[in-house]
């Protein structure tokens, strides 16, 4: 749904428990497992990072009793149209010195010693 390729999510709570990891074999024993045997409840919160991409998601988990039948879940939100690299940054930026710091050349008259 989310169009992830290489997905890492962990729970949002500050303990980071993973829930699935774009690492093969590292969270294979959850494949099995329910949110709710990890403490995913109504107001839960996962965050899911796709590093090949530098996509990352915040979910907010709502409990529903209106689905139709035979749907487990439903996606609600904004989702990017297109996903992939971020846009570069401007190229108009004035470098100088070989720095993109802003810096400017000294102008300075002064005897120096």
């Amino acid at each position: 749904k989310f169009a992830m390729v290489a997905p890492d999510v962990q729970i949002d709570d500050g303990k980071g428990t993973i829930l699935i990891s774009s690492e093969e074999g590292e969270t294979e024993a959850n494949n099995h497992r329910k949110l709710s045997d990890f403490g995913i409840r109504n107001g839960s919160r996962l965050q899911a990072d796709d590093f090949l991409q530098d996509y990352t998601l915040l979910i907010n988990v709502l409990h529903s009793e209106d689905l139709e039948k035979d749907v487990e879940f439903e996606v609600v939100g904004d989702a990017p149209e297109r996903i992939g690299p971020k846009p570069s940054e401007s190229t108009s930026r004035n470098i100088s010195n070989g720095s993109d710091d802003g810096a400017q050349p000294s102008t300075s008259t002064g005897n120096q010693q």
